[in-house]
């Protein structure tokens, strides 16, 4: 009888050692492996650069303000008007809470003077905060919204800013999965390049 136990628990233990070898070590090690090979920037973090130094990632939104700059979408990620990266959520406020609601009236105010448009025309996607509160895209109707107030800014002739808009703006997924989008952080990228261009 001791002896069954023991051979099943040394059987146990083989066991646990060759999954523990195969989970935990080999296959972490192929996947590693396999993504630097075959998606070095992606398996980096998509870091994006500017003159030489990272400047964020085009995974991750983050906040540009002022009227120089395209503006992402509100995020409810962390205090303080959120972008934290290690806070993602949403705010998990429902569809007729009257702080989302309120949040929803001031943000349409906001977005309206700010780009000089009228209230009703401001997209949803400049009046509410993404799930994560980090998506880094926003609509394509929201960044030609934007391009007036950047292209004044800027001293930019304001074709040549909507042009940059659809030159970044990146199509379903597979052709239907998803909608148009643009990335905030890489428009804002090439608008700084724009600008030193002249």
């Amino acid at each position: 009888m001791i002896t069954g136990f023991l051979r099943q628990a040394a059987a146990g233990l083989r066991v646990l050692l060759a999954l523990t070898v195969v989970v935990g070590a080999v296959y972490p090690l192929a996947v590693w492996a396999v993504a630097r090979l075959a998606f070095p920037g992606q398996a980096d973090g998509s870091k994006a650069t500017a003159h030489g130094r990272t400047v964020g990632s085009s995974l991750l939104g983050q906040d540009f303000t002022g009227p120089r700059w395209f503006h992402p979408r509100p995020s409810a990620a962390g205090p303080g008007g959120g972008y934290a990266a290690l806070a993602s959520g949403a705010s998990n406020l429902g569809p007729r809470n009257e702080e989302l609601l309120t949040q929803v009236r001031q943000r349409r105010a906001a977005a309206a003077a700010r780009d000089g448009t009228d209230p009703a025309r401001v997209p949803a996607d400049a009046l509410t905060a993404s799930g994560s509160g980090l998506d880094p895209h926003i609509s394509p109707p929201y960044a030609r919204q934007q391009a007036p107030r950047v292209a004044t800014a800027r001293g930019l002739a304001e074709r040549r800013v909507r042009a940059l808009v659809d030159d970044h703006v990146a199509g379903r997924v597979l052709g239907f999965l998803g909608e148009p989008r643009v990335n905030v952080l890489e428009l804002n990228l090439a608008l700084a390049r724009l600008a030193r261009k002249g």
